[in-house]
């Protein structure tokens, strides 16, 4: 099968391009924003401040599109939400405008986000919950969701949006975890937003690539929305005090009791339709916190 990958240097994509690539009856392409200076003949330059996906799709035929780009930060749309609008939103009308145009049979997968559904009336998350974001990142999302469904609707071209619940793991450098990491640098007794029963459902870097994976080999690509998490609701002070018995001294860590702007209180996710197509999940979040913290360390020392 023969992958393209667009924003292959981020942190979903480089380790998905990396996965794919182990199995030799794939072929798989990158294409992002930096320059590579070393698989320059399966990867495509994109020009940040005009993205234009038109030649690519000319030059080349994929199997499946991978969309990991765009911008994934709730805070930052907050403060430059036309920047978070192109990006996440804009850039996948582009993509799939070029599809359309010289592609029709190449099958879309766009990486969307659980934030699309702000604060759920109910728990499990359902894919057919109502959709409340509570930022302009979510809104976004659900406008590329929405712009993935107009392309199946009107145009038949096959798409997939995956609602990516709490990811982390290795080469990811933002977020809870690594916020916490940094934060025993500089503070001896740790603040943390919120009240610490706030609640996610984390996926480990490994589960996910391999739930995309899953993905596009099995699913309908029928404009349809997929969660992809573990079904399991761990609440934030858990996990904190997870993550820091990996450290050598136990950390003193507190909440403030004040939230976010963007942020939600309680997520878990129903996962029946992602385990339908085979997923099963390989680690726990004990085991991918180790592994995570020991990324750390030795990411310190280069």
């Amino acid at each position: 099968m023969k992958y393209l990958i667009i924003g292959s240097k981020g942190f979903i994509g480089r380790s998905l391009k990396e996965q794919l690539s182990q199995n030799n009856d794939n072929s798989v392409w990158g294409a992002d924003v930096v320059i590579d200076y070393v698989d320059t003949d399966r990867y495509f330059l994109i020009d940040a401040s005009n993205a234009d996906f038109r030649s690519i799709f000319e030059e080349e035929h994929f199997d499946v599109c991978i969309n990991c780009s765009g911008a994934a930060s709730v805070p930052d749309s907050i403060v430059h939400p036309l920047r978070d609008y192109h990006l996440n939103t804009v850039n996948v009308f582009k993509m799939l405008d070029s599809i359309r145009a010289y592609q029709p049979q190449c099958k879309f997968i766009n990486l969307s986000s659980a934030a699309v559904y702000g604060n759920p009336l109910e728990l499990p998350i359902k894919e057919d919950a109502n959709v409340s974001p509570l930022s302009p990142y979510g809104i976004h999302k659900m406008q590329s969701e929405q712009i993935c469904d107009e392309f199946y609707r009107f145009f038949n071209i096959k798409t997939c949006s995956l609602r990516i619940f709490s990811a982390y793991g290795e080469g990811l450098k933002k977020q809870l975890f690594w916020d916490l990491y940094a934060k025993t640098k500089t503070q001896q007794n740790i603040t943390l937003f919120g009240t610490g029963r706030e609640s996610r459902d984390f996926i480990y870097i490994f589960d996910l690539l391999n739930a995309i994976e899953l993905v596009s080999k099995k699913a309908a690509f029928e404009g349809d929305v997929i969660n992809i998490a573990n079904g399991e609701e761990v609440f934030i002070e858990d996990c904190v005090g997870q993550f820091y018995k990996n450290f050598e001294n136990p950390e003193n860590f507190q909440f403030s009791g004040e939230g976010r702007p963007g942020d939600p209180n309680n997520w878990i996710a129903d996962i029946t339709t992602l385990k339908s197509l085979g997923y099963e999940r390989k680690y726990n979040l004990e085991k991918g916190l180790q592994n995570y913290y020991k990324w750390l360390l030795e990411a310190e020392k280069k």
